[in-house]
């Protein structure tokens, strides 16, 4: 990677538009979550393969919140965008939309997807700053870095921890 200088969020931002078909469907009729979930990937390493100019890969979803369904035939919409990025690691918010035959959209889904850049070896490589240009982009920031720093915390956590947990749900 050359180039670090700091990119726009606008130069990396990626919306993508799919039709539900049937076999996205689940036996409810619904749009099937695990579909959702690899469209929401695919776009966030887009975003973030133009943010940092290098192949990506995905470290982990931060938050997937699903609040309404799409059906067969709807049109969805998925606008992806940088929102806070580390030394090696950008997060990437994908919000999803149903779009109706008007053009009107309602938000079905919200979810941070955090990506890594990858040298030519598959290395973690430095990725360039974030130019923050409104005060939206600086909240969503400071958001990201309040999810990352609960993030940390979860990664130092002993595994028995986690396993004793489990067993107490």
């Amino acid at each position: 990677m050359s180039d670090l200088r700091k990119k726009r969020i606008s130069e990396s931002r990626t919306e993508q538009v799919q039709i539900v078909m049937s076999g996205d469907i689940n036996g409810n009729g619904r749009l099937f979550g695990g579909r959702l979930v690899e469209w929401i990937d695919v776009i966030a390493a887009v975003v973030a393969r133009r943010h940092s100019g290098c192949e990506v890969t995905t470290v982990s979803i931060e938050n997937l919140h699903f609040k309404l369904a799409a059906y067969a035939n709807d049109t969805v919409v998925l606008i992806g965008c940088v929102t806070h990025v580390g030394h090696t690691s950008m997060e990437v918010r994908v919000d999803t939309y149903a779009e109706n035959l008007r053009g009107e959209r309602s938000i079905i889904n919200r979810a941070y997807v955090v990506m890594v850049a990858l040298d030519k070896n598959e290395k973690p490589t430095p990725v360039p700053g974030l130019l923050l240009e409104t005060d939206e982009q600086r909240a969503e920031w400071a958001a990201g870095e309040r999810r990352r720093e609960l993030n940390k915390s979860r990664r130092l956590e002993p595994l028995w921890i986690l396993e004793r947990k489990e067993t107490r749900a």
